[in-house]
């Protein structure tokens, strides 16, 4: 694919726009690269894009040829401190679909306050990597329904929102559960990335919540972090979603910056 632009705007600042592939543009100035576009496609399905510029002059150029090319809806991720590319992407005519707070949280409980978290009566704690696949995904789909249902599954990170194929437990290995009986009553999503874990989810059923089970699937997730030698693990919240805010606040998270989603539909 080489689909080519006619050239934006007037003397310095003119730029000629190529799309090289399905998921590259960039944009020449006379025979000088002044930036690049890229478009990822997100498990979920969603289309985010991002420009990478020299000169703020030559944004909308880039932006204009991806939203000419491209179908819509389109998102993309600024963080919140970069006002700029902000307004940039706020005159392409994307607006905001969500505030996300990024949270650091230490492991130590020494650190952490109180310590670790004892189950409510009756529930026992399956480390990740223990859980049965045949519950786990049952109660994946009773609370992402629950979900759905009450504040929306917008809310929650891409990587956790349903796949186009419907398959939304891609590894069960990543999934500590709360456990009553023979029942999964809540779970708890945790990333191992190389630099630094991620927990990505915490969602409990309607019918268990408010006991304190989220709370303990946090501390046992922290607790063996700690005992693997990691110091710390990070979040991304809405910062709509009060409940999720109280739990990671409650175990002694730092707010550690943010992020703004933009959606042009």
């Amino acid at each position: 694919m080489n689909a080519s632009h006619p050239a934006a705007g007037t003397g310095e600042h003119a730029v000629h726009v190529t799309r090289l592939s399905d998921t590259q543009w960039h944009a020449l100035e006379g025979d000088r690269v002044v930036g690049h576009g890229d478009v990822s496609p997100r498990p979920d399905g969603r289309l985010f894009v991002s420009v990478d510029v020299w000169h703020a002059a030559h944004f909308a150029p880039i932006a204009d040829a991806m939203l000419a090319d491209l179908p819509t809806p389109l998102y993309t991720v600024v963080d919140e401190s970069d006002h700029d590319t902000a307004a940039a992407w706020e005159q392409a005519g994307f607006t905001v679909a969500r505030r996300e707070q990024n949270y650091l949280l230490r492991t130590d409980p020494q650190l952490t306050g109180p310590g670790p978290v004892r189950p409510p009566s009756g529930l026992t704690i399956v480390p990740a990597g223990e859980a049965e696949e045949g519950p786990l995904r049952a109660l994946d789909r009773i609370v992402r329904d629950e979900v759905e249902a009450t504040v929306g599954w917008c809310t929650m990170p891409a990587e956790v929102r349903p796949r186009p194929a419907g398959d939304t437990v891609i590894d069960p290995s990543m999934y500590a559960v709360a456990r009553h009986g023979d029942q999964y009553v809540g779970l708890l999503r945790v990333a191992q990335l190389p630099r630094q874990p991620r927990i990505g989810l915490v969602a409990v059923r309607a019918d268990w919540q408010r006991r304190g089970v989220a709370r303990a699937l946090l501390s046992h997730t922290l607790d063996a972090l700690h005992h693997r030698g990691k110091t710390s693990a990070y979040a991304e919240v809405d910062r709509s979603n009060a409940a999720a805010t109280a739990l990671f606040e409650g175990a002694g998270a730092r707010p550690a910056g943010g992020s703004v989603e933009y959606v042009r539909g």
